[in-house]
């Protein structure tokens, strides 16, 4: 699973590690940091690994 997400989002190894810690873990997982960094492409790339559906929800200031 490590290099499913691997290969797609790069860089971020300790990123990759407390995601799966959470998923293995049957936890939540909380992913912030500033546009552009890959929360998209990491949330992808585990939904891909674990054959499930990905569905975004855009947060907006005014909600």
């Amino acid at each position: 699973m490590r290099a499913n997400i691997e290969r797609v989002f790069l860089g971020h190894p300790q990123t990759v590690s407390h995601t799966l810690i959470a998923l293995l873990g049957r936890g939540h997982l909380l992913i912030e940091d500033v546009p552009g960094v890959g929360k998209t492409v990491l949330a992808r790339a585990v939904a891909r690994s674990i054959d499930c559906n990905f569905a975004r929800i855009q947060l907006t200031p005014d909600l």
